[in-house]
């Protein structure tokens, strides 16, 4: 997700979106180290916009 868009979403929607991608990368983890999937591009990509995420909810809170 680019931060434009994430810069739009409300607090709100902001947090459930941190919360999906927690699970997200949670499942991805457990698949990957079960050697069901190779999904190391699409946990980096997860990883990145968690921290997008992050870095827009500390900015808001130093608003």
């Amino acid at each position: 997700m680019r931060a434009d868009k994430i810069r739009d979403l409300d607090d709100r929607e902001l947090n459930h979106q941190v919360a999906e991608v927690e699970d997200k990368l949670f499942r991805l983890r457990f698949q990957m180290a079960m050697g069901q999937t190779d999904g190391l591009k699409k946990y980096r990509e997860l990883k990145k916009d968690r921290a997008r995420m992050n870095t827009v909810k500390r900015q808001r809170e130093l608003a």
